[in-house]
């Protein structure tokens, strides 16, 4: 295998890692951020009140952009799987 088929299937690797963790990521960081603005605009110092809301809006991106990530690793896996055939005797 040559070096530049190894730096493609690791920036493939890179981009579907991105692809997979990036939503919910930015939602979790969005909910947070409104939660602080939030919590700094009333002065309430309840750890359950950031905790509580993130928790449920990362889980409801969970199940909305499950069935996404899940054919995205499936995709990247087949074609992993391919490329490893094709460099078999």
């Amino acid at each position: 295998m040559t070096p530049e088929a190894v730096l493609e299937v690791m920036h493939r690797a890179m981009w579907v890692a991105l692809q997979a963790g990036g939503p919910v990521l930015a939602i979790g960081v969005g909910v947070g951020l409104l939660m602080a603005i939030l919590q700094a605009a009333t002065q309430i110092s309840e750890p359950a009140l950031t905790f509580v809301p993130k928790l449920g809006a990362l889980a409801l991106a969970m199940v909305w952009s499950g069935p996404w990530v899940l054919e995205r690793l499936i995709s990247f896996t087949r074609d992993m799987f391919s490329a490893i055939a094709a460099i078999g005797p």
